[in-house]
């Protein structure tokens, strides 16, 4: 069950959006295997003047945060950062400098589903 939060400038369309999400779960399922029913996205726009950013990146520059369950390999969260950038970079021509991924994994007991801990 990851939680995935995408932080972008606002301002793009619903249809550049929803393909963000699908490169991004894609991603997910491939590298993964993430079912294509778990699906717990969003979206956050931030104003271009309210969303401060290295000299050089452009309007589509965005901040991926992905929270897992603890236990996939280096290799496996690695793929998954090489994945949902290159299906960014493909479907929708963003530049792989403008994608920023962070993966968090806190440990079970930090998790809540339907008012019962994890772990």
């Amino acid at each position: 069950m990851p939680l995935v939060r995408i932080d972008m400038i606002k301002g793009k369309s619903a249809e550049y959006k929803k393909q963000v999400l699908e490169c991004v779960h894609a991603g997910l399922e491939e590298a993964l295997g993430i079912p294509d029913w778990d699906r717990f996205q969003r979206i956050v726009e931030i104003p271009r003047e309210d969303f401060e950013t290295a000299p050089g990146k452009s309007d589509d520059f965005m901040i991926i945060e992905l929270t897992l369950f603890p236990g996939r390999t280096k290799e496996q969260k690695g793929k998954a950062i090489e994945i949902i950038t290159s299906k960014l970079s493909e479907k929708l021509g963003i530049n792989p400098p403008d994608i920023f991924i962070e993966i968090n994994e806190p440990p079970l007991e930090n998790w809540g589903m339907a008012g019962v801990q994890k772990g």
